[in-house]
């Protein structure tokens, strides 16, 4: 039987529990091997512990272990009988947003975990922020430590309550809570007897039903054209379809030359197809013999993206040394890369202490703010809203290849 696969990111409040709540995760799904249990109880030994600390399983490195806080996204691979998993489990500090970032940026789902005792706090608003900017289609709320609070469905409420609102403010259309105890495994993989009066799935009974995969009905064809293969005398593209359906006989345009042509024949894992969807990759031969090469986006003819020199986005800054206004920087857009220059930067009121100060002409390490970028060549750009593949960008370093900031296009601008 054929399992889907969930990419999904866990965020929380330092001392929340989230590490506790992955590593119980993991524990009560039979997906911890015999050697990482019996080295994790081993070391909770040694930390005076009667019983395994399963936030250990995550905390993998030595400082995480040593500050007993997490400090960098740590991937998880794990599967049920009836689902595929990887968990990204990102750091609860503020001085970690961007590794948030980084985790949830290819993530279906965020699962954001909060102490049933302190509430809703200034990092959940960060975190949710950060979901509803990057569009994560699915938010979950995690009210944990229901133990310390008499399993009183009063106060889960009132979280569930005050956080869906603050939610519906950043755009995030849908946020299912549920109540757990991470320490004692309540609610995370079997029905807590203690909460009865919740009826809403268990965590891992929501991962795995929870919708996934891209539909690929839903927008035009855009596939970025990662290499170009030569046989039988032929001129194959090949990439990854990162959205909507690619038909043989289809008339489509390649950028940002503009040339258009028809689709001669598609390849799919070396076999031939007639159609094809995101997100598989492909080989496609086109019947002219147009100029393609790395970079190249074959789009249809009739639903082509607008060439754009500027382009408006919303940034966070991942280096340590600030992006300042006036810098030359490198623009990695999908297989394409091209030079451009910052034009500006604005705070974002909507997002709060996540952003500059009004003042600044620069971008710190994991703030965010809209950034106007002027490119030396041509992009064709979707919104991120419409695609968060080509709606996407990286801004790197000329000098030294480093990666500076992760943006998303809210715009193309004229010119």
């Amino acid at each position: 039987m054929t399992t889907t696969l969930l990419r999904f990111a866990t965020a929380g409040s330092v001392d929340d529990g989230k590490s506790t709540l992955v590593g119980r995760l993991l524990y009560d799904s039979k997906s911890i091997l015999a050697d990482q249990l019996e080295a994790v109880e081993t070391a909770s030994r040694k930390q005076g512990r009667e019983t395994a600390d399963l936030a250990l399983l995550t905390d993998g490195l030595r400082a995480e272990r040593e500050q007993g806080i997490t400090i960098d996204v740590a991937y998880r691979y794990f599967a049920t009988a009836r689902r595929r998993f990887i968990l990204a489990d990102t750091p609860g500090h503020v001085q970690y947003t961007r590794n948030m970032v980084t985790g949830a940026s290819t993530a279906e789902l965020v699962l954001i975990v909060v102490d049933a005792r302190n509430g809703v706090v200034s990092q959940t608003r960060r975190h949710a922020a950060v979901a509803g900017l990057l569009r994560v289609p699915h938010v979950v709320l995690a009210v944990n430590k229901m133990d310390l609070v008499d399993w009183d469905e009063g106060v889960f409420a009132a979280i569930a309550e005050e956080f869906t609102e603050h939610a519906s403010g950043l755009g995030i259309g849908e946020v299912t809570a549920i109540p757990i105890s991470a320490l004692t495994g309540d609610n995370i993989v079997t029905p807590s007897p203690n909460m009865d009066w919740h009826t809403g799935p268990t965590i891992l009974e929501l991962l795995e039903t929870v919708p996934v995969g891209v539909d690929p009905s839903e927008g035009p064809a855009r596939l970025p054209v990662q290499y170009v293969i030569r046989a039988d005398g032929h001129r194959f593209y090949a990439g990854q379809i990162s959205s909507g359906i690619l038909r043989v006989g289809e008339r489509v345009t390649v950028l940002p030359g503009g040339r258009t042509s028809t689709v001669a024949a598609i390849d799919v894992l070396g076999e031939p197809a007639d159609t094809a969807w995101a997100p598989q990759s492909v080989a496609v031969r086109l019947t002219d013999d147009v100029d393609v090469s790395r970079g190249s986006l074959i789009v249809p003819e009739n639903a082509a993206p607008a060439l754009t020199r500027e382009l408006r986005t919303t940034t966070c800054h991942l280096h340590e040394r600030d992006l300042r206004v006036g810098e030359r920087v490198l623009v990695k857009h999908a297989t394409r890369t091209v030079q451009a220059v910052v034009e500006d930067i604005v705070p974002s009121a909507a997002l709060g202490d996540l952003t500059c100060a009004p003042e600044a002409d620069g971008l710190a390490v994991n703030e965010i703010a809209s950034v106007v970028l002027r490119t030396t060549d041509p992009l064709a750009a979707d919104p991120y809203a419409r695609s968060r593949m080509t709606g996407s960008c990286l801004l790197i370093d000329p000098a030294d290849g480093s990666t500076r900031s992760a943006g998303i296009v809210e715009e193309t601008l004229a010119g």
